[in-house]
């Protein structure tokens, strides 16, 4: 069996060295992506690209993430995570020169594409490393923390990146995220993660498919299919409402703030009263959440959206991807984090461009209201399996001192 770093024993709580560092790497790489995630799509806009290309172009990083996580999850469980954690955010920070450089929108879409290839592997293994390090009866409550660091790029990132791009222009902020980029592989450089793989690298199924988180990856993928069009679309919708960019990124921080008190309350409701009452309870504001962005006229009403998003998709995913660490041993997490992101990236992947296509053919509006369908789907899903959902784990064999 795979050996990691458990917590030190001067360490037992949530809140160890390694959880540290791989929180704040983590955040500082999704600040990056998400800025990319907010800005891609006006990007493309600007160039005159039409709403099925600037939903390709939002989403199309998911191509090549889903590809590549067949090579991640085996190199993540195989080799020593730590040098697979630079090496990825090296190929992220390849592709902010792209960015910088882009012109056009085929020059777009390969940088988009290069994103694709460090996100199979940065967002998985600084999650497996994080999630060795917590102790396995505050999962949920860690990762709900862990999360936190994606709530604060959240909250900066698209707001701060519009108003960038309004003082220098694209291409230079884009350089200015690539150089945050190589401030984040210095950082985590300064990690040490103990690990002693007993394999050989080798693609293979089980390499990079866990079957016991597959339900959870179905609601993943559906979940995620649909909040990825408001990062794809929102500020597009906005303007057109009558809304400036700048203004509209408000959403996001207000989004972002209101989940830095819902996602450890959520994890810890997880925890005590079952994860699957809490993704049902997040669906409906999830729901509620497309419903009042397609009434939005004024920002006061985009804002009231962007608070019950915060309880909605952003509630539920922290508690799903806890679920499906819980629901498989130690050496097997690499894979089930790479099972859940694939669903996530299918999610982003299929979610922009169908939703391009349902505004060129009917608009926004009906965009927004058809979206719930797939919420609904999802919180029929849970509501079948929920005892599998929170009796996740609960059979696995004790982990072995010895090893």
């Amino acid at each position: 069996m795979n050996d990691v770093t458990a917590p030190p024993a001067n360490e037992p709580g949530i809140w160890n060295s390694v959880f540290i560092k791989a929180f704040i790497v983590n955040m500082l790489s999704q600040y990056g992506n998400y800025s990319m995630n907010t800005l891609s799509s006006p990007f493309a806009d600007s160039m005159g690209a039409a709403a099925t290309i600037v939903g390709l172009v939002s989403g199309l990083f998911a191509l090549t993430a889903l590809i590549f996580k067949f090579v991640s999850a085996p190199a993540i469980d195989s080799f020593d995570r730590k040098k697979v954690l630079i090496f990825s955010l090296s190929i992220m920070l390849a592709s902010f020169v792209g960015y910088s450089l882009s012109h056009s929108i085929p020059m777009l879409i390969v940088s988009r594409l290069l994103t694709g290839v460090g996100l199979a592997f940065v967002p998985t293994c600084c999650i497996a490393i994080a999630s060795d390090a917590l102790p396995s009866n505050k999962m949920s409550t860690g990762i709900g923390f862990f999360a936190l660091g994606t709530v604060v790029t959240q909250a900066i990132a698209p707001t701060a990146g519009l108003k960038l791009v309004s003082m220098v222009g694209y291409n230079m902020t884009f350089a200015i995220l690539g150089l945050l980029m190589f401030l984040t592989i210095l950082f985590a450089g300064t990690m040490k993660v103990a690990f002693k793989p007993i394999s050989r690298f080798r693609i293979s199924l089980k390499s990079v498919y866990a079957g016991e988180v597959l339900v959870p990856t179905i609601i993943l993928f559906l979940t995620s299919g649909v909040f990825c069009n408001v990062n794809a679309f929102l500020i597009l919708f906005g303007k057109r409402q009558g809304i400036t960019s700048s203004h509209i990124g408000y959403f996001f921080t207000v989004l972002a703030v209101t989940m830095v008190v819902s996602r450890p309350l959520i994890g810890r409701l997880a925890d005590t009263f079952g994860s699957g009452k809490v993704i049902v309870g997040s669906m409906v504001f999830f729901a509620a959440s497309f419903l009042v962005i397609s009434y939005a006229t004024t920002l006061p009403v985009f804002l009231f959206a962007g608070f019950l998003s915060a309880f909605g998709y952003a509630g539920s995913q922290p508690a799903l991807m806890a679920v499906c660490m819980k629901s498989v041993p130690t050496a097997r997490r690499g894979a089930a984090s790479c099972t859940s992101y694939i669903g996530q990236d299918l999610g982003n992947l299929a979610g922009p461009v169908l939703a391009g296509a349902i505004v060129q053919s009917m608009g926004y509006v009906s965009m927004w209201r058809l979206m719930i369908a797939p919420i609904a789907a999802a919180m029929v899903i849970t509501i079948l399996f929920r005892y599998s959902i929170d009796h996740a784990g609960q059979k696995l064999p004790a982990p072995n001192p010895a090893v």
